[in-house]
C-alpha cells in the first residue's frame, strides 16, 4: 500500500480501551492533528450508553469468556489498546495494518470490497477492528485469526460472499465465513452484522478459547455459527446478546468445547435446528428466546450436555433437550442475564452495529448471476420477514437449490417469476419426511417441504417448487415440495412437483384452517399429493397423477378437514396420467392419529377426468370408511366420469352444489375474495 498515506492515517493512540473499543473520542484528541481522519471519525461518532441488566450494551471492556485475565492480559482482551490509530477505507490497507505485529486500533471507512472474492484478511494479534461510524462494511471476503490473541472486531457489517446457486455451501470456492478463528484465544466479536455469506458467518476452530460473541445480528444464511474442528475439550466461548434470523442451522453447532455459554440470545426462524451440543461439549443455555422453528436445543451424543436454564419456546417443533448441569458460569466471569421476557426488545433495539437499519425495498429481485438485490430466494424472504411492509420478490430465471421459509412476520409476501413461465423459475431441494436426520430423528412433514408459507396474505406466482427426493433411489417416503400453513394464501401459476405428498395444505390449528386458492397451477405427484386439514380451491389447474406401473397408481387427494374447515374443492380443472385406466383414486379421508374430531371433504366438480380415475372414485384409509366422510363429484366429463348416480361415484344434487363454489369455501367473513 502507499505508506505517504499509510503515515499520514497513522494516529498516537494510547486512550484506554474504553475509548477505542466504544469507537468514541480519544480522551487525548485535543493534543493531536484534528485534521487526522481517525480522531475526525471519532469525533463524529457517538456511541449509545445504554444499560442493560447485565451491563451497558456497548460495553467498554470485554465480556464473557473474552474478559478473563491471563498473565499476559491482566485485563483480559484489550485488542489494540495502547497502539496507534489507523484509517483503512480499501482492503488492501485494511489487510497491511492487520498484519503488523504491533497492536493497532484500525477504523474501517465505509465499504470495504474483499479482493478476490470470498477471501480473508489475515489478522495479526493485539488489534481492534471496528467499523467508523454506520456504514462500514467487508464485501465479498471476511477476516482470518489464525494462531493470534487479543482481538477485537466491532461494529462491522460483513456480507455477500455467497456463491450464487451454492446454498449448501459446499462448493469448493465457496468457503468463504465472516470470521474464523484458528488456533487462537481472547477474541471478541461484538456488535458486528453478518448476512449472506458463503460457509460460515463465524467460525471458531481448532482450540480457540476465551472468545465471546455479544450484541451481533445473524441473518439470511444455511450454516451460521460453527464451533469445534477438534477432539480436545478445551474451548471456552460466550455469545450473548445474539440476534439468529432465518438461519437455517448451526445457530451454533458447539462440538467438544469445554465451556459453552449462552445466554439472553434470540433465535428466530431457524428451519433445521437452533442450538446444538456435540460431542463433549458442556453447555448453558439460559434466559434466550427461541421462536419459529426446528429442534431448538439439541444435545447431539452420549457426551453432549446442555443446561437449559428459563428459555422461552415459541412456535417450536420439537426437540428442547436439557441434560440438567453441566458447569456454572460466574465462576469464571461476573454477569447478570436480563429477563427471558425483555430479550426481543433489548436485542432488537440494541443488537448490531450502531444505527443499523436495515431497508428492504418494496420490491426486490433474485438473481443466481449476481445481478438483483438477493441472490438466494431464502435470503430475499427473510429481508421480506423483518420489513415494515409488504415486499414483492421477483425472481430470475435459474434453478434455486435451497430451502425457503416464508416466516410469520413476512405477511403480504409476493413471490413471482420474472419471465411469467413457471417453469423458467425452479425452487428446489431433495428432503423426505422420513428421511433421518443427522442427530436423530426424520425431517417430518415440517422439516422437509421445499417451501413452507407461515404467513398470512402470501402469493406465489409463475414460479416451480420441486422436491427432487429420488425415490427410485432412496425408496418412498413423504417429500413435500409446498406446506401451506397459513391464513389466505394464493397460488397462481405455479407448479408443484413431487412424488408422495407433494402439496400440504395444512392448517392453522388443530381448530383453525387455513384457506389456499389455487388457479391456473399444475400439481403432480402419486400418493396423497395434496392433501391435510386446511381448506383448498383449486380452479383451472392440472392434477397430474404419476404412473407408478402398479394396480393401484396412488390416490390424489386425502383431506382430514379440520373442524370449522371446508375441506378441498377442485373446479374447473383436469385430472391427467399417463397411468392405466381405472388405477387412480381421487381421494381418501385422512385421520391424523386416528383423530375423530376431523372430518374429511372433497368435492370435485365441473372437471375433466382421465381415464385413470377408478370406480369408486374413493378409498378406505387406515380403518376409516370414505362412506362416513363428505366425498363428492358434480357434473364432470371426461373418460374418467361417471354420468348419473353410482354406488362407487356420489354425486351433489343441484341444490348441494350452490353450496360449493370458491366464495362459499373461502371468503368467510372477512370477504376475502383474491380472484376478484
Amino acid at each position: 500500500m502507499n505508506s505517504r498515506k499509510m503515515t499520514r492515517l497513522a494516529v498516537a493512540a494510547s486512550a484506554p480501551v474504553l475509548a477505542l473499543t466504544l469507537i468514541a473520542a480519544p480522551a487525548h484528541a485535543d493534543t493531536v492533528d484534528p485534521a487526522a481522519d481517525g480522531v475526525a471519525l471519532l469525533e463524529r461518532i457517538e456511541a449509545p450508553t445504554t444499560a442493560t441488566a447485565d451491563g451497558p450494551v456497548w460495553s467498554p471492556t470485554a465480556t464473557g469468556f473474552a474478559s478473563t485475565p491471563t498473565a499476559e492480559l491482566p485485563d483480559g482482551t484489550t485488542g489494540g489498546a495502547g497502539g496507534r490509530l489507523v484509517v483503512a477505507d480499501d482492503a488492501a490497507e485494511l489487510a497491511a495494518y492487520a498484519a503488523l505485529e504491533e497492536p493497532l486500533t484500525i477504523l474501517v471507512k465505509g465499504t470495504v470490497d474483499v479482493e478476490p472474492f470470498g477471501s480473508q484478511i489475515r489478522v495479526a494479534s493485539d488489534k481492534t477492528i471496528a467499523g467508523a461510524g454506520r456504514d462500514a462494511e467487508l464485501v465479498g471476503g471476511g477476516l482470518f485469526l489464525d494462531r493470534v490473541s487479543n482481538v477485537i472486531v466491532r461494529n462491522l457489517t460483513f456480507r455477500d460472499s455467497y456463491v450464487a446457486g451454492d446454498w449448501d455451501g459446499k462448493g469448493e470456492d465457496n468457503d468463504n465465513d465472516g470470521i474464523r478463528i484458528d488456533t487462537s484465544s481472547h477474541v471478541w466479536i461484538d456488535h458486528n452484522e453478518f448476512t449472506r455469506l458463503g460457509d460460515g458467518l463465524v467460525d471458531v476452530r481448532k482450540d480457540s478459547t476465551a472468545v465471546t460473541l455479544s450484541w451481533n445480528v445473524f441473518r439470511d444464511h444455511n450454516k451460521t455459527v460453527g464451533v469445534g474442528w477438534t477432539k480436545n475439550v478445551v474451548t471456552t466461548i460466550t455469545m450473548h446478546h445474539n440476534q439468529f434470523s432465518n438461519t437455517y442451522q448451526r445457530n451454533a453447532s458447539i462440538d467438544n468445547v469445554a465451556a459453552g455459554h449462552l445466554y439472553n440470545n434470540w433465535f428466530e426462524g431457524q428451519a433445521h435446528y437452533g442450538t446444538m451440543s456435540r460431542g463433549a461439549a458442556q453447555l448453558v443455555v439460559e434466559s434466550s428466546v427461541y421462536e419459529n422453528g426446528e429442534d431448538a436445543i439439541v444435545a447431539k451424543d452420549p457426551e453432549s450436555k446442555v443446561d437449559s436454564r428459563d428459555n422461552r419456546f415459541t412456535g417450536i417443533r420439537g426437540r428442547k433437550d436439557d441434560t440438567g448441569p453441566t458447569f456454572e458460569p460466574s465462576t469464571f466471569y461476573a454477569y447478570t442475564p436480563d429477563a427471558v421476557a425483555d430479550v426481543v426488545s433489548v436485542v432488537d433495539a440494541h443488537g448490531g452495529p450502531l444505527g443499523k437499519d436495515e431497508k428492504v425495498k418494496k420490491q426486490v429481485t433474485v438473481a443466481l448471476d449476481g445481478t438483483g438485490d438477493y441472490a438466494s430466494v431464502s435470503a430475499a424472504v427473510g429481508a421480506a420477514s423483518r420489513a415494515k411492509h409488504p415486499v414483492e420478490l421477483i425472481v430470475q430465471p435459474g434453478v434455486y437449490r435451497e430451502v425457503v421459509r416464508i416466516w410469520p412476520d413476512a405477511d403480504g409476501l409476493t413471490i413471482r417469476g420474472a419471465t411469467g413461465e413457471a417453469s423458467d423459475v425452479v425452487i428446489s431441494y431433495d428432503l423426505a419426511a422420513g428421511q433421518a436426520k443427522f442427530y436423530g430423528g426424520t425431517w417430518g412433514h415440517t422439516g422437509s417441504p421445499v417451501l413452507s408459507v407461515l404467513a398470512d396474505d402470501v402469493t406465489l406466482r409463475d414460479i416451480t417448487i420441486e422436491n427432487a427426493y429420488d425415490e427410485a433411489l432412496n425408496g418412498g417416503s413423504q417429500a413435500l415440495a409446498l406446506r401451506a400453513a397459513a391464513d389466505r394464501t394464493v397460488l397462481d401459476g405455479v407448479r408443484l412437483l413431487g412424488n408422495q405428498d407433494t402439496f400440504l395444505v395444512d392448517p392453522i390449528s388443530k381448530t383453525q384452517p387455513s384457506r389456499v386458492w389455487m388457479t391456473d397451477s399444475y400439481v403432480e405427484g402419486d400418493v396423497d399429493f395434496i392433501y391435510g386439514g386446511g381448506t383448498l380451491v383449486a380452479e383451472d389447474s392440472e392434477i397430474h397423477s404419476l404412473d407408478r406401473a402398479s394396480a393401484v397408481n396412488g390416490y390424489v387427494a386425502a383431506p382430514a378437514t379440520v373442524p370449522g374447515g371446508k375441506g378441498f374443492l377442485f373446479l374447473d380443472s383436469r385430472f391427467t396420467s399417463d397411468a392405466a385406466a381405472g388405477t387412480v383414486f381421487l381421494g381418501r379421508p385422512w385421520h391424523p392419529s386416528s383423530n375423530p374430531a376431523v372430518d374429511p371433504a372433497m368435492v370435485v366438480r365441473d372437471s375433466e377426468l382421465g381415464a385413470h380415475i377408478r370406480t369408486p372414485a374413493w378409498s378406505d384409509m387406515s380403518g376409516w370408511v370414505w362412506q362416513e366422510d363428505f366425498f363428492r363429484e358434480y357434473s364432470n366429463t371426461g373418460p374418467g366420469a361417471v354420468v348419473g348416480e353410482d354406488a362407487g361415484r356420489p354425486q351433489l344434487t343441484d341444490d348441494e352444489a350452490s353450496a360449493h363454489t370458491r366464495e362459499a369455501y373461502l371468503s368467510g367473513e372477512d370477504g376475502w375474495a383474491p380472484w376478484s
